[in-house]
Formats: C-alpha cells, sequence, structure tokens
C-alpha cells in the first residue's frame, strides 16, 4: 500500500489524471501477456524526461518500487509488480517520432512508439526498419529495446540490438544519461547502451532512442516447403544458409501446428506433412530473387522437401505466411494453458533439440508444438496443459520446461532469444549462468540501482 503523503506528493508532479490508485487502473496494470497478475500500488504516466527524473529521484529516496512499462505485450512478467510498488508507463505521453533523418539513415523516438507505426513512417519515405516482433502491432520500441526482440526477419537482419545507436535514460537516482552517438564508429568510453539493452527495465529507464534505418528493399518473393520429417526440415534450414544464400526470414511449424492452424482456419495446410519451412528473400533486381530461390529449392530438395511453392503474388504471400502469423493462437486446441518459452541453439544444433522435445514430450505425457525463427535458431517451445488447476499437470509441465531448457543449454544454447527473463524464467538462470557470472549480474545492478528500486528481482537479480 502507497502511503498517502507518498500517492499527494506524486499526483502533484504529474497531475491528477497522470497518477492513479483507483481499483480499475490497478487492475487494468495487473497483468501482461503471461495472464499472470501482480497488482500495483499505483500507475504513473510521466509527461516528460523531467517528470521521469523527478520520479525516479523521489522513489529512491523513499525506496518505492518502480516497474517501468511500455505496451504489456512481454511473455516473461518484465512488466508486472510482483512485489508492489508504481507502475511507470511510457505509452500515453511518450508516443512521438521525433525525427527521421533520411541523409544520416536514422531516427529518434520516444520509448512509447508502437513498432510497426514506426515501421509504416519510415517505410513511407523508402526506408527501412528490420524488426518485426510478433507483437509489432501492439509492441513498444522501448519495451523492445527492452527486451531485445527479434522477430522473423532476424536471419538476416539482426535483431533490435543491432539497430540501436544511442539512447537516452534516467537512472534510478534521477540522474539522465546519454549513451551511444549518432556516428557509425564510436569506440569512446563503455558501451552503457549495449548494458541498457536486454536489461528489462532493472537498471534505467529509456526515455528517446535514436534507432539505425536501412534503405528498403525494392523486390521480395516467399515460397514454402513441405517435408516428411521435422528432422528433414531441420536439415534443410542450416544447409541452406550455409550454400551461401541469407534469406530475411526462414520459419518453420511442426505437425502438431499445422494441424492446429488447419483445425483452426481450415486453409488447406498439409495436414500429412513432418512440418513446413516458410522462406523469404529480397533484393534489388529479379534475377537476384530467382538465384535465392532457386538455391533454396535445390536445398530444400536434398533434404527430403517433397513440394515446394513459391508464391506469384501478394495474396499469395499472405496466404503463405498466414499459417506462421497466427500458429501461436492455434495451438490453444490442445489445452487451456501453454507454458511458452523460445530457446535458442546454434543452427546445426536444431535437428538434435526437436529430437529432444520430442523425447520430453513423450516422458511428461505433455503435447508440445513447437514453431519458429529457425533461421536464427529460435525455437518457441509450448508445453500445452489441459487443465491449469490440476497442481500434478501444472507440475510435469514445469518439469517437462526445465528439462527442455538443460537441452538448449547442453546444446550451447540460451534460456531465451527474444522473450527475456522477467519473473518467468528467473528461477533458471543458475543453469545457464555460473555463480561467477550471476554475482557478476548482481554487481552490474547494485552499480545502477543500489537501492534496488527499479524492477527489482527480476532475471534472478
Amino acid at each position: 500500500m502507497l502511503e498517502t503523503r507518498h500517492a499527494q506528493h506524486l499526483s502533484q508532479l504529474v497531475g491528477v489524471q497522470n497518477f492513479y490508485t483507483d481499483p480499475a487502473h490497478l487492475q487494468a496494470y495487473a497483468y501482461d501477456a503471461t495472464k499472470e497478475r501482480h497488482m500495483p500500488d499505483g500507475v504513473i504516466f510521466p509527461r516528460d524526461e523531467e517528470d521521469v527524473r523527478q520520479i525516479l529521484a523521489y522513489c529512491n529516496a523513499h525506496q518505492i518500487i518502480i516497474v517501468p512499462r511500455g505496451a504489456g505485450t512481454g511473455f516473461t512478467g518484465g512488466a508486472l509488480s510482483a512485489h508492489g510498488g508504481l507502475v511507470l508507463s511510457l505509452e500515453k505521453h511518450f508516443d512521438r517520432i521525433l525525427e527521421i533523418d533520411t541523409k544520416n539513415l536514422i531516427a529518434r523516438v520516444q520509448p512509447g512508439v508502437i513498432n510497426k507505426h514506426f515501421q509504416n513512417a519510415v517505410e513511407a519515405l523508402g526506408l527501412f526498419y528490420p524488426p518485426d516482433p510478433a507483437s509489432q502491432d501492439q509492441s513498444t520500441l522501448g519495451g523492445n529495446v527492452s527486451e531485445n526482440a527479434g522477430g522473423m526477419r532476424a536471419a538476416k537482419y539482426g535483431i533490435t540490438k543491432d539497430y540501436v545507436m544511442a539512447l537516452r535514460a534516467v537512472l534510478p537516482n534521477g540522474d539522465v544519461i546519454r549513451a551511444g552517438k549518432k556516428t557509425i564508429k564510436d569506440v569512446a568510453g563503455f558501451n552503457v547502451a549495449g548494458i541498457l539493452i536486454a536489461s528489462e527495465g532493472c537498471l534505467a529507464v529509456i526515455t528517446e532512442l535514436t534507432l539505425k534505418l536501412l534503405a528498403k528493399p525494392k523486390l521480395k518473393q516467399s515460397a514454402m516447403g513441405v517435408f516428411g520429417s521435422i528432422g528433414e526440415a531441420m536439415e534443410a534450414v542450416y544447409k541452406s544458409m550455409a550454400s551461401g544464400v541469407t534469406p530475411v526470414a526462414m520459419e518453420f511449424l511442426d505437425n502438431l501446428s499445422i494441424r492446429a492452424v488447419e483445425q483452426r482456419f481450415a486453409k488447406g495446410l498439409p495436414m500429412d506433412a513432418g512440418a513446413i519451412l516458410i522462406t523469404q528473400v529480397d533484393g534489388s533486381v529479379p534475377e537476384q530473387i530467382s538465384w535465392q530461390l532457386d538455391q533454396i529449392e535445390k536445398h530444400f530438395k536434398e533434404n527430403g522437401c517433397i513440394d515446394f511453392r513459391i508464391a506469384q503474388n501478394s495474396q499469395q504471400e499472405e496466404d503463405l505466411w498466414f499459417a506462421r502469423r497466427n500458429a501461436s493462437q492455434s495451438i490453444s486446441v490442445y489445452g487451456k494453458k501453454k507454458l511458452n518459452e523460445d530457446v535458442t541453439v546454434p543452427r546445426a544444433s536444431l535437428p538434435a533439440l526437436l529430437e529432444e522435445v520430442a523425447k520430453i514430450s513423450q516422458e511428461y505425457g505433455l503435447t508440445i508444438p513447437c514453431f519458429g525463427h529457425t533461421g536464427d535458431g529460435n525455437v518457441h517451445v509450448n508445453v500445452m496443459v489441459q487443465d491449469p488447476n490440476d497442481p500434478s499437470e501444472m507440475q510435469r509441465g514445469q518439469e517437462a520446461m526445465e528439462a527442455i531448457f538443460k537441452s538448449a543449454i547442453a546444446l550451447e544454447g540460451t534460456l531465451s532469444g527474444e522473450h527475456g527473463i522477467g519473473l518467468s524464467k528467473a528461477r533458471f538462470m543458475p543453469l545457464a549462468f555460473s555463480p561467477e557470472e550471476m554475482a557478476l549480474f548482481k554487481r552490474i545492478k547494485a552499480a545502477f540501482d543500489p537501492n534496488n528500486i527499479l524492477n527489482p528481482f527480476k532475471m534472478g537479480l
């Protein structure tokens, strides 16, 4: 419960229309995409950077927890007030594109700008911002940076960290810093921007971003390969990408995911396929597109592809991608709750990872549909629970997920490729990091936030 004197001070600071402790607002900001609920003590909407500075300085002095929040689309509870305190929401007043510099191919934005809105704005000028998380229609750029979001285009263009050139941020004590520069080269000082990327709001509150842009590719084309087994599809992924072709995207659905999409939407997918791979290439001339697709088809067919379909127009392209974009919602046919994690391994380890997932599914008696970004080794594994009110089934689900994490780490992979750690995976951090590494993380946290007010207890810190 927030003391009355603190509530009065904060309300006066930002105005009564930007500070709330009523049940309706607390309920609205008590959850994210995890569907878990943690009630905050208040919700505050800073109007500008100076508000953020004063809020943090005051809360630091009085040791009031602050949880930064964008759109609340995260899958790991990073924006949840698990221990009370204030949700600091940047969605209301920090939603402006400040500058699009077509000469230097950069943009300055506030962290509350929606990813897709930004993409549309730069593409209208013939430019391109590649990071495209599945939540792009709702998620904010600040949230993308805080989680280092990826997306389908990561296979060729990389992830969010590859496009952050500089940022402004407020430290927990109220100090304002600028990290990075607009320049392409900058090796002066420590890489503070790099530390803040993927820090999940635990170290500072980002108030402005300077992002790198590219020229928009003139042409693109998509295709789908149908495989008899998931092992053959995984082999085709890394062998295709080792051949000299770098597709924009290389996505997959296993048989369970295919069947779920077909059951929900009846799109004519090959129900008996072991897996499908959906790929896209881009370029500046038709010959470049044709060569890339020819190479991919060749390597697909050398590795068990039984059907290769190239989209001939925009509608066919949209139809190809429909299954991938709707896989997550479709797999609800297998259970009322999904334990959804995004392990990542080196591409050549994908066949071994999916073999282990199949064994774990059988061992624990749980359905585990898989889909994801195989172009960068990122697989979304979904442990489906029929009855989340059954403690024994939930326990089996958690044990199965831990087994999957251990398998990914044994294959030199990671706990998360893009969703982050937050609350959901915090207890698994010691599986991936040594005691010395965890101690270092905690020292970094303490250096930025000695009073531990900023998004505490996330990432196992």
